[in-house]
């Protein structure tokens, strides 16, 4: 069976025909698609016109968890199947969202500029950092990722608090949204992007957070409002973000929040580990085995 892997890392599976394509080659991808059975998904966008030149296509397997990337519309129409493959990059992101955490809050942006240039000592006052220990950190989100980081946050010393679609009146960390940003010094977000959260953290929103928080996001971009996050971190009303998503990807050099010193940003990579890719191909590979068989598949979204 012909796969076609869209990332531009080479992989081989025995028994199976793989082919890869960096994200950004859209010709080159466009000259695949036509013999592609399977396409394994990462980030670019998938659209109708992409499954247009792909008549043999059966199943599109996103490598991860968020399918917004994904026309699903166009896919159920032309009778493509989707799955992805929730709670495989749940430790490395989790992670990565404490990364940005303390990174945040230790100044690691002015630290590494000023170091690099021979001026990192004595450290300026201004730069001094704070610890996760005592601050409480609202999550947005229930799942699997908010889950891992609240025990790594307990076991630091902070607070957790988080927030979920479905009430959680059994757990006294429970909140509404609203309550939770009120109560916040760090908020981090981990909740997919839909049409009821696209700009979730509004200027409204952001205003709630106490005096100098901390927003960390490591879901999707346009969670957040960049041009009231912008403005909030400008004006010293926020402390500072960590940002590994953007509402515009592959984020441009002009973005303001790159201009901040008290913003550290990373690609879309806090899935993005040896172990974290170990997970997606025995996912990936047993579906496309499911999909030779004529067996159900592993989380099939539509």
């Amino acid at each position: 069976m012909r796969v076609l892997l869209h990332y531009d890392m080479d992989h081989t599976e025995p028994g199976l025909d793989v082919v890869s394509c960096p994200e950004e080659d859209d010709e080159r991808f466009a000259e695949l698609l036509p013999d592609a059975e399977v396409l394994w998904h990462v980030l670019r966008p998938l659209t109708a016109a992409d499954m247009d030149r792909a008549p043999r296509l059966r199943l599109i397997q996103k490598l991860g968890t968020g399918v917004n990337t994904i026309d699903l519309d166009a896919a159920a129409e032309r009778g493509i199947a989707v799955a992805n493959m929730p709670g495989q990059n749940a430790r490395a992101v989790a992670e990565t969202s404490l990364l940005l955490m303390l990174s945040t809050l230790r100044r690691l942006v002015p630290f590494d500029r000023l170091t690099r240039e021979g001026r990192g000592w004595p450290a300026a006052p201004e730069l001094v950092g704070g610890e996760i220990a005592g601050r409480t950190v609202g999550l947005l989100g229930g799942g699997e990722i908010a889950g891992l980081l609240r025990g790594m946050l307990t076991a630091l010393g902070a607070e957790v608090l988080f927030t979920s679609r479905t009430p959680r009146p059994d757990d006294p960390a429970w909140r509404e949204t609203d309550d939770l940003l009120r109560a916040s010094d760090i908020v981090s977000v981990h909740i997919p992007l839909t049409d009821e959260t696209h700009h979730l953290l509004d200027r409204r929103r952001l205003a709630l957070l106490p005096p100098g928080a901390v927003v960390i996001n490591t879901a999707r971009g346009a969670v957040i409002d960049e041009a009231a996050l912008a403005e909030a971190l400008t004006s010293g009303r926020l402390g500072g973000a960590g940002l590994d998503v953007f509402e515009e990807e592959p984020v441009k050099a002009g973005n303001p929040l790159l201009e901040l010193d008290n913003v550290v940003v990373m690609p879309h990579v806090a899935w993005l580990t040896a172990e974290t890719w170990a997970r997606y191909f025995t996912v990936a590979t047993e579906n496309v085995r499911r999909l030779s068989a004529g067996e159900d598949l592993l989380h099939r979204v539509r």
